[in-house]
C-alpha cells in the first residue's frame, strides 16, 4: 500500500497516524472533512487506500462512502470510528466499506486493514477495557458536543436532569 487518503476531522489523531504510516513507507494525503476529500478527488488521484473516520465534525461519514466508491471503485476504503456497533459496521459494509475498526487502532492495524489481512489483535485484558464511568463520561461529551455544548438540550437528549448532568460535568473524567 503506498498512497492513501486518511479523511478524518480530529487533527491531532488525524497527524499521528500519518506520520506513523508514513514512517511505514506509505504515501499519505489528509483531509480534515468531506468537502476537502472531495475537492482532492476532484482531479484523477491515484490513491489505492481510504481510511475515513465515521464522524466527521457534524457530517457523517458513512453517508461519504458511496461517492469516494464512485472516484476510487477499487480502492481499499476502511472505516474508523470512536463509536463502535455491530449496526454501524454492517451499515458500513453495505455502503461499500472493505473493513471496519475502532479507535484507536494502530498504524499497523489499518495498514493490515487496507492490505485487506485480518488484524492480529488479541482479546483486550481486563485492565485495557474502560470502565463503565468512563463510558459514561464519554457518551455525555459525545451527547453534549451534539448539542452544540447546550447543557439543557443535552440533558433532554440524555433524559436526566439539567442539574445532574452539570454534577456529572463536573467531575473529572475516569483514567479507565
Amino acid at each position: 500500500m503506498t498512497s492513501i487518503l486518511l479523511i478524518e476531522d480530529d487533527e491531532s489523531f488525524r497527524t499521528t497516524l500519518a506520520m506513523a504510516l508514513t514512517r511505514r513507507g506509505c504515501e499519505v494525503t489528509q483531509a480534515s472533512h468531506a468537502q476537502e476529500a472531495l475537492d482532492y478527488l476532484s482531479a484523477p488521484r491515484s490513491v489505492e487506500g481510504i481510511v475515513l473516520d465515521m464522524r466527521l465534525g457534524q457530517d457523517n461519514g458513512m453517508a461519504l462512502i458511496p461517492e469516494l466508491r464512485r472516484f476510487l471503485p477499487t480502492a481499499r476504503l476502511i472505516v474508523l470510528t470512536g463509536y463502535g456497533s455491530i449496526p454501524n459496521a454492517i451499515e458500513a459494509v453495505r455502503l461499500g466499506a472493505d473493513d471496519y475498526l475502532l479507535k484507536p487502532a494502530s498504524a499497523d492495524q489499518v495498514l493490515a486493514a487496507l492490505r485487506g489481512q485480518a488484524a492480529t489483535s488479541p482479546r483486550p485484558a481486563a485492565s485495557d477495557l474502560p470502565s463503565l464511568a468512563r463510558l459514561e463520561w464519554e457518551h455525555i461529551q459525545r451527547v453534549l458536543n451534539d448539542c452544540h455544548g447546550n447543557i439543557s438540550h443535552a440533558a433532554e437528549a440524555l433524559g436526566i436532569d439539567r442539574r445532574t448532568l452539570q454534577r456529572k460535568l463536573g467531575k473529572l473524567p475516569p483514567n479507565s
